[in-house]
């Protein structure tokens, strides 16, 4: 086992839980109000939580990172817009596993052309872990064609969001910058949104603001740990935490193509991390 690798690989399954458990929360919210009116709740709760972080600890916001993170910010905001606009069109199907394995794709390939090659081990984890995405992220039934290009729109934008912010040197600053452009961009649709969420909501509001603020800090330690490709794969495992929250707390059933996800999921992790 690499020892380098232990560390990204655990603040990737750390982002990957956070991420996972923050897309729980805001599943929940979405039940009785708007998605993006929840997502601008979000994001504006990150936004607080990382300036206040940033102040704790005493960061000093640094010049370079600032356009790498309103470009992630950006991109994943705009990743994000179409993604629900796929959703909308009913093309989850198609929608949640391309964007989810183009997310994860467009670093690792970035990685391999910028880091070199990561190793056998590793890039066998890696494409089990992208197979593993697209398992545990398609829903149940038939899915139908729709329209590629919003789901690819969507990879692009989160793959985007995580090979700007592999760029940046601070941690809570750019953070909280790319959080002031998501929600700036979402701002105006989610104005037009409605229902918004109530107080009944506001516990699952809370843990998804503070489940993606979770997974945004811990994906830019992993990266800033090891590798792009490494910290953007396990970070895009957050489907599988979901999937398993949804089983623990709502009682959803797992079926057989879900459980291949989540064990292939692990499989990959461990070939990670005898790279």
């Amino acid at each position: 086992m690499d020892a380098s690798l232990l560390l990204p690989l655990g603040f990737g399954l750390l982002s990957a839980l956070t991420w996972g458990a923050g897309d729980f929360g805001g599943g929940m919210a979405s039940r009785r109000a708007h998605a993006q009116a929840v997502v601008l709740w979000a994001s504006g709760i990150g936004l607080l939580l990382f300036l206040l972080l940033a102040q704790v600890f005493g960061e000093a916001p640094q010049g370079r990172d600032l356009p790498y993170a309103l470009l992630g910010g950006a991109s994943g905001a705009l990743g994000l817009l179409a993604f629900y606009r796929a959703l909308a069109q009913g093309e989850m199907g198609l929608a949640a596993p391309v964007a989810g394995v183009v997310g994860a794709a467009l670093p690792v390939a970035l990685g391999a052309l910028l880091e070199g090659w990561p190793g056998l081990f590793p890039a066998l984890g890696m494409g089990l872990g992208l197979l593993a995405v697209w398992l545990v992220s398609r829903p149940e039934g038939r899915a139908r064609p729709g329209n590629l290009g919003l789901a690819l729109l969507a990879g692009l934008g989160f793959g985007g969001f995580y090979a700007f912010m592999d760029r940046v040197e601070g941690l809570f600053y750019p953070a909280a910058w790319a959080k002031l452009t998501a929600f700036l961009l979402v701002l105006p649709a989610a104005l037009r949104a409605r229902p918004w969420p109530g107080g009944r909501e506001a516990p699952w509001v809370l843990l998804a603001g503070l489940g993606d603020a979770g997974g945004n800090l811990f994906f830019l330690l992993a990266a800033q740990a090891g590798r792009l490709d490494v910290a953007a794969v396990l970070s895009s495992f957050y489907p599988v935490f979901t999937v398993l929250l949804a089983w623990l707390v709502l009682k959803e059933r797992l079926s057989r193509r879900r459980l291949t996800g989540v064990g292939l999921s692990l499989l990959a992790m461990a070939l990670i991390a005898l790279g």
